[in-house]
């Protein structure tokens, strides 16, 4: 149900297929805390537009812009940085990293995420295209009772 909307941003079907499958899946990933669908969405969205092939002028790569130090910390190598499936991967390990750092404070655990500790213009980016992406959220899946709880929130 995501898929039309990445139309515009993702020509190739192919690849946007492979970015909400992925998204899906490591949202999901078993043994570990449970993340959004539509938070990742959002990340990605606000990160690169859904360019796998963005750098930022830090030298953050890919969908997810992870900066080429995390591969290796992840068990990963950096030529995976392009490559869909590994660069959502290490973005979603790296934002359940943050969340779990900020006890489950998504403000927070985004701007840990993005480098941006101390102000929240990123992390309402984020927030707000998950409103967007939220259809992402619900795929028809009944809620885990090992799911744990995410806070889009939280006061100062």
């Amino acid at each position: 149900m995501m898929e039309p909307r990445l139309v515009k941003r993702v020509p190739d079907k192919a690849e946007r297929l492979d970015i909400l499958r992925t998204v899906f899946c490591e949202a999901h990933r078993k043994g570990e805390m449970r993340l959004p669908p539509g938070l990742v969405m959002a990340v990605i969205d606000i990160e690169s537009r859904f360019n796998r092939w963005a750098v930022s002028y830090a030298g953050a790569v890919g969908l997810m812009q992870i900066m080429p130090f995390w591969p290796e910390k992840l068990g990963m190598q950096r030529h995976q940085l392009t490559q869909v499936g590994p660069n959502i991967r290490m973005g979603c390990a790296i934002l359940r990293y943050y969340l779990k750092f900020e006890s489950n404070n998504v403000q927070k655990a985004l701007a840990r995420y993005n480098g941006s500790v101390g102000r929240r213009d990123y992390s309402d980016l984020v927030l707000g295209s998950w409103s967007r992406w939220n259809g992402a959220d619900d795929l028809g899946l009944a809620a885990t009772t090992a799911a744990q709880p995410v806070r889009k929130s939280a006061g100062r």
